[in-house]
């Protein structure tokens, strides 16, 4: 079995074991929300599919509506819904003091303001929010914003390199502009790329993480320590019994 057919057929499984009937999946215009969406779509499950625009580079949500018309006209189940967040998040922005708003703070604001979006429809639509990391990010460097695009129910892709993304991204029919894009993550102003955030490509952290005498090998362990808090339980204080 392709692993495209294996994650679908994963999909499936989980949503008939659990009597569920929808699958709701946030669109960033990237590949990885663009492969887990396609993934979702040819189970012929009822799919939701949004875009959650906050002050975003045009060029992103395009990419991502495109991608969803092309969805809908090949599958019949495929609704798309548009949600914009900008004047929600510039709301709480006036109201919250200015010393609280950090660029770090903002960026993860915006990623978690989404995932109230997404699980308001999916608690609506008996469906499940479905996660778009791939195994870079979820268990390499934990390069994902905690209860924002981390507060999902299922991960389909996460046991999955960035390569094999790509890769199923070509198979799958995703559009080029989308397979060609520079990683983003959209959550900054200046509309910075992951490279620029991790300080070493996709394909570099790939190699590092699967041998220790990559040149790229400390570097990794460095972010990924970092990131530990992200990838571990949430601590508990354990009470002892007198």
């Amino acid at each position: 079995m392709e692993l495209y057919d294996e994650i679908s057929d994963w999909l499936i499984k989980y949503l008939n074991k659990h009597k569920l009937e929808t699958f709701v999946v946030g669109i960033s215009g990237g590949i990885d929300s663009a492969v887990t969406s396609a993934l979702c779509a040819r189970t012929n499950k009822k799919t939701i599919l949004i875009t959650m625009p906050i002050h975003q580079n045009p060029k992103e949500t395009l990419r991502g509506e495109a991608h969803i018309k092309c969805l809908k006209k090949k599958f019949s189940k495929v609704e798309a819904l548009n949600i914009n967040l900008t004047s929600t998040y510039d709301e709480l922005k006036k109201t919250t003091p200015a010393r609280f708003q950090t660029d770090l703070s903002l960026a993860n604001t915006r990623a978690r303001l989404r995932m109230s979006a997404l699980y308001l429809i999916a608690a609506s639509s008996k469906g499940i929010v479905v996660g778009t990391g791939n195994k870079v990010e979820d268990f390499g460097v934990g390069f994902y914003t905690k209860y924002g695009d981390g507060g999902v129910d299922i991960s389909p892709i996460a046991d999955c390199t960035k390569t094999q993304v790509w890769e199923m991204g070509k198979y799958l029919g995703i559009d080029k502009e989308i397979i060609k894009a520079d990683p983003t993550d959209g959550l900054w102003e200046d509309g910075r790329l992951d490279i620029s955030q991790l300080g070493m490509s996709y394909q570099d952290l790939e190699k590092a993480m699967i041998d220790s005498n990559s040149p790229n090998y400390n570097k990794y362990l460095e972010i990924r320590n970092r990131n530990l808090h992200k990838m571990e339980p949430i601590p508990i204080c354990k009470i002892k019994n007198e």
